[in-house]
C-alpha cells in the first residue's frame, strides 16, 4: 500500500469525513499503483488459486477467463467509481447518507461491517496455516468447517490477538507494515511460481498449459468452474468495491477519473499472476505420495497455504504467507471498525477495531469461510454490489428520470423506502433464482445490480411525487 492509504483511510478518523476532499489533498494516478498492488496480492490469493484448480477449470479458462475477468473490473474502477469519486469527492457512506437515510445506512454498515470481519477471518485461517508448520498441526481440509484441534484454535486466537491490537493502533501503523511487506509478498509470488513451475517439470509453454488441460471433475464438494464463472466471478471478486461504490472512499482523493487505471496494478499482479502462482503451489501438492492418498479414497487434498508455500520456498514462503494474511487482515479489521464505528459513534476507533478483531477472530476458527472462498466473495459481492447501483443510477439518470438527487438529505428522510425496496426486491428475487435453480451467485449479481438501478429510478419517481 502507499502513503495515499494513509490519508484515504483516515476518512474514519475524521479527515474530510462529511466534506468533499479539498484540492490541496488530491493526488495523481501513480498514488494509487502501490495502493493496489499491495492490496490485491495479499493472503486471499494464496486460498483463491488453489480453489480454481479445485474447481476443475481448464487452461483455457482460467489463463484467459482471467484476463478479460480482471479487465472487467478494471474498466468498472475506472468508468464507474473513479468517475463518480472525483466529481462527488465523498465517502461511500457519507454518498449514501444523502441519498438514503441515516437509518438505512446503519443497516448497511452492519452488513459490511460483519462481512468485512468474515474475510478478514479467513486470512488468520490461512496466516495460521503458516504458523502452525512448526508444531506439526493439522492442517484444516477443504470440507472441514469447525476447529480440528486444540493446537489450531490457539494459534487462530494469538494471531487475532496480534492482528486486532496493530489494527486498533490506527491505520498509519498497519500502513507502514503494508508498505514494507507487499514488495516482500509480490516476490514471493513470483518465487514460489517460478520454483513451482520447475518441480512441475515445465520448459515449454504447452507444458504450462497442459497442467491445466482440458480440465477436470472438480473435487468432492466443489462446483465445476467453467470460462464463464472464472470470467463473471473475477470480475464481481471485488464487486463491492467497483460497481459496489465502496471504493469511492479511495478515489475521492484523485486528481482525475483516470486514476482507475491504476487498479490494473492490484488485478494484474494480484487477481492474475498471484492467483496462477498459488494455483501452481498446489499443482506440485496434488502430485505428492500425501494428496494422491486423500483422492484415492474420494476426498479433497487440503488447501493449506502455509504447507504449499514451504514446499516451494521453505522458510521464506512460511513468513510470505503469515505477512500475506496479515496484510489483508489488518485493513480488513480496520475498514470493519469504521463502520461499526458509523452505527456505535460513541465508541473509540480503537475499540471498535478490537470489536472487529474480537468477530474476525471467532470466524477465523472455522476454516469452513477460507475452504469456501469463492462461494463467499461471490455473497460479499451480491448481498454490497447492488447498494452501488443506487448511487450510479442517480449520478447518471436523475436529470433523465427528474428525480431530486440526495432525496433523503433534500426531504429530511431518515429512512429512503426507494432505496430499501429496490434492493430487497432485486436481491429476493435474484437470490431465489439462485437457490432454486442452482445457478452461481456471481452470474446474478450483474442483473441484480442493474435491476436494483432501474428499480431505484422507478420508485424514487413514484415515491418522491406523493
Amino acid at each position: 500500500m502507499s502513503d495515499t492509504s494513509v490519508e484515504i483511510e483516515e476518512v474514519g478518523g475524521g479527515e474530510f469525513e462529511r466534506t468533499p476532499v479539498p484540492g490541496s489533498k488530491l493526488k495523481g494516478w501513480k498514488s494509487f499503483i502501490g495502493m493496489y498492488a499491495g492490496e490485491h496480492a495479499a493472503g486471499t490469493e494464496f486460498m483463491i488459486g488453489p480453489l480454481f484448480l479445485t474447481a476443475g477449470v481448464s487452461a483455457f479458462d482460467l489463463i484467459i477467463g482471467l484476463l478479460i475477468g480482471n479487465l472487467l473490473a478494471v474498466l468498472s474502477w475506472r468508468f464507474l467509481t473513479a468517475e463518480i469519486a472525483v466529481k462527488n469527492r465523498l465517502t461511500l457512506y457519507y454518498q449514501l447518507e444523502k441519498i438514503c437515510g441515516k437509518k438505512l445506512v446503519t443497516g448497511y454498515n452492519l452488513a459490511n461491517g460483519i462481512l468485512f470481519c468474515f474475510l478478514a477471518g479467513s486470512m488468520i485461517t490461512v496466516s495460521a496455516t503458516a504458523v502452525g508448520i512448526p508444531f506439526n498441526m493439522p492442517m484444516p481440509k477443504l470440507t472441514d468447517t469447525m476447529p480440528n484441534g486444540v493446537t489450531w484454535v490457539i494459534i487462530v486466537i494469538l494471531i487475532g490477538a496480534v492482528i486486532s491490537i496493530i489494527a486498533a493502533r490506527g491505520y498509519d501503523t498497519v500502513t507502514k507494515a503494508a508498505n514494507w511487506m507487499s514488495p516482500i509478498i509480490v516476490i514471493a509470488f513470483v518465487a514460489c511460481g517460478i520454483v513451482a513451475l520447475n518441480q512441475l517439470g515445465v520448459s515449454s509453454f504447452s507444458d504450462f498449459w497442459n497442467i491445466w488441460g482440458e480440465g477436470s471433475e472438480p473435487f468432492p464438494g466443489q462446483i465445476k468452474f467453467t470460462f464463464w464463472h472464472v470470467v463473471i466471478w473475477s470480475w464481481f471478486a471485488n464487486g463491492a468495491m467497483h460497481i459496489g461504490m465502496s471504493d469511492l472512499s479511495v478515489f475521492r482523493f484523485a486528481k482525475e477519473a483516470k486514476a482507475g487505471w491504476a487498479t490494473a496494478a492490484g488485478m494484474y499482479v494480484g487477481h492474475y499472476m498471484a492467483w496462477i502462482a498459488a494455483a501452481l503451489l498446489y499443482a506440485v501438492y496434488l502430485k505428492s505420495p500425501e494428496a494422491q492418498a486423500f483422492l484415492s479414497v474420494g476426498d479433497a487434498p487440503p488447501v493449506a497455504p502455509g504447507p504449499l508455500a514451504n514446499n516451494a520456498i521453505g522458510v521464506f514462503g512460511i513468513i510470505a504467507v503469515v505477512l500475506a494474511g496479515w496484510t489483508t487482515a489488518n485493513p480488513t479489521i480496520y475498514r470493519a471498525g469504521l463502520a461499526f464505528q458509523a452505527i456505535l459513534p460513541k465508541l473509540s476507533t480503537a475499540k471498535v477495531t478490537i470489536l472487529a478483531g474480537t468477530v474476525a477472530t471467532i470466524a477465523g476458527l472455522f476454516p469452513a469461510f477460507a475452504m469456501k472462498l469463492l462461494g463467499f466473495v461471490a455473497l460479499y459481492g451480491f448481498i454490497l454490489a447492488p447498494f452501488g447501483a443506487i448511487i450510479v443510477f442517480e449520478h447518471f439518470f436523475h436529470k433523465q428520470t427528474g428525480i431530486v438527487k440526495n432525496y433523503a438529505e433534500a426531504a429530511n428522510l431518515s429512512f429512503n423506502k426507494s432505496v430499501f425496496w429496490a434492493w430487497a426486491i432485486s436481491f429476493g428475487i435474484f437470490y431465489f433464482i439462485s437457490v432454486q435453480f442452482d445457478v452461481f451467485l456471481s452470474f446474478v449479481t450483474l442483473p441484480a445490480w442493474l435491476l436494483c438501478g432501474v428499480l431505484f429510478l422507478v420508485l424514487s419517481k413514484y415515491f418522491q411525487k406523493k
